[in-house]
């Protein structure tokens, strides 16, 4: 990762760990290296697990796992958290899967377990291309952008079954988080 990837990723996670109560278990879906874990290492969690479709094998991060594999498939059977993150991940995903996350996270979150997701203005896939192009940021997987529009959260979650707690926009409004609840 360059420099200013790492300075992205800081910001991004330190907007969504506040969101991360103390004694969750986390799922970090798309993990990557593991950071959101040292991130949230002043917030006393429980052993929690992050999975991605990049590692090659199962990893220790301290008291958490990491897993290679693809959300719902990679997270162990009868597992379940108090929280759910996906961090610049959400527009990744192909729009024919995005259908089954309500279901999903349904079957792996606690009552009034979280989901907490940041997805970038579709801006920013222009704005990528650019940087990558200079060499300033790496670009991961860029390529799998395909204009996913923010507005497009609101309708993946039902009102019936999750709560909208928080929406902001951060990094100059390029950026937002949204934090839902499961309803009891």
């Amino acid at each position: 990762m360059k420099f200013l990837d790492k300075v992205l990723r800081q910001w991004r996670t330190s907007v969504a760990t506040k969101y991360v109560r103390p004694n969750d278990k986390v799922l970090d879906v798309g993990c990557f290296d593991g950071y959101l874990f040292k991130a949230l290492a002043h917030k006393p969690i429980q052993p929690s697990i992050g999975i991605d479709p990049l590692l090659q094998e199962s990893q220790k991060n301290g008291a958490h796992q990491l897993l290679p594999g693809m959300f719902p498939d990679a997270v162990p059977t009868n597992e379940t958290f108090d929280s759910i993150v996906m961090l610049a991940v959400l527009e990744h995903i192909p729009r024919a899967q995005q259908r089954q996350l309500n279901n999903n996270f349904l079957k792996v979150l606690n009552p009034s377990g979280r989901i907490i997701i940041t997805v970038p203005s579709s801006l920013v896939d222009h704005i990528l291309v650019v940087l990558t192009k200079l060499r300033l940021v790496d670009g991961m997987s860029v390529d799998e952008h395909y204009g996913f529009k923010v507005k497009e959260v609101f309708t993946l979650f039902a009102e019936q079954e999750f709560t909208l707690i928080k929406h902001k926009k951060f990094q100059l409004g390029l950026n937002n988080l949204f934090v839902f609840e499961k309803r009891s």
